[in-house]
């Protein structure tokens, strides 16, 4: 936990954010944080502490905007946080003290960049740590889907266009034709950037970094027509039930087995959802999917089946 400083309170931060709606961006009072452990950090590790400071923030104010049933603000990760938005909106409580202790490790952080003369942390990933993950730029990840209700099975391709920092893109085709939009997922498997009509079932926030077991997650599914022009959007929930490496496919994933369940809309009426995913916790990659619903839009099995090379996934 950041420490306080001793020169300001938590009651007065409470009160410099009581009057939210008010608030611009020169208004927002962090609590300061002590520099010293971000001086002798070099550039990398200064950017890698922003990402971590950054998302942290970005989890705190979804936690309370699932708790009040709203979502006030549409958060990217990085430089996309808005600082004035994440504060304003919770001007009281536990949620307002800490975002206001993650913006003075951020505007600490910032600062050790500025004092060393750190350009802009880069777009791509650093090659030490691409090289660390299971999948690398230009290999085709080859999925096989089937209906839970059987029938024959659909094939998904996602090829690795770019490894970025915080993203990892792909280009997405179903059966070898290609999709009109790449497909996004952020550095712990969440697409979320998923819209309606894609064809494919995806989730917009639900992982997060270091799953350790028993973690309780919670998001949002996006359901797999292509056709309907608004989101077929469900709730779920989820806990980390095992930890693994699976050396499957000729590679080791460090896999997280997640219990999923919850509810999901069914024409007028919602229905039960329950299931299991299986990711990599290095990568996001997912690596197996079952769902059993009475929406046959959130009821499949999706299986990772194949990893091609790059020569092959570029024919």
């Amino acid at each position: 936990m950041a420490m306080r400083s001793p020169w300001i309170s938590v009651v007065s931060v409470s009160t410099l954010l009581l009057g939210a709606c008010a608030l611009r961006s020169g208004d927002v009072a962090p609590l300061p944080a002590d520099p010293a452990p971000y001086a002798m950090k070099s550039c990398e590790a200064l950017y890698d502490e922003s990402d971590r400071v950054r998302l942290r923030a970005a989890q705190v104010a979804y936690a309370f905007d699932e708790r009040s049933g709203t979502n006030i603000v549409a958060l990217g990760l990085g430089a996309t946080v808005f600082w004035p938005a994440l504060v304003a909106m919770r001007p009281t409580g536990p949620d307002a003290e800490s975002l206001a202790a993650l913006k003075g490790r951020d505007e600490a952080i910032q600062h050790a960049m500025s004092t060393k003369g750190c350009p802009p942390a880069p777009t791509d990933l650093a090659p030490m740590r691409a090289a660390a993950l299971p999948i690398a730029v230009g290999e085709r990840l080859v999925y096989e889907e089937r209906a839970a209700s059987g029938g024959p099975a659909r094939e998904l391709g996602l090829r690795v266009a770019a490894l970025r920092r915080g993203e990892i893109e792909f280009v997405a085709d179903a059966a070898g034709q290609a999709q009109p939009q790449p497909w996004v997922q952020d550095a712990f498997g969440n697409q979320p950037s998923a819209q309606p009509g894609q064809g494919w079932l995806a989730w917009k926030r639900l992982l997060r970094p270091e799953l350790a077991l028993g973690d309780a997650l919670s998001g949002d599914l996006v359901g797999a027509s292509q056709t309907r022009e608004s989101v077929a959007l469900g709730r779920v929930r989820g806990q980390v039930i095992a930890l693994g490496v699976q050396h499957s496919l000729g590679r080791p994933f460090d896999a997280a087995v997640i219990e999923l369940y919850g509810d999901v809309p069914h024409g007028d009426h919602s229905t039960r959802l329950d299931g299991v995913m299986v990711v990599d916790r290095k990568s996001g990659v997912l690596l197996r999917l079952e769902l059993k619903s009475g929406n046959p839009e959130f009821a499949l099995k999706r299986t990772l089946v194949r990893i091609e090379p790059p020569a092959l996934a570029a024919r």
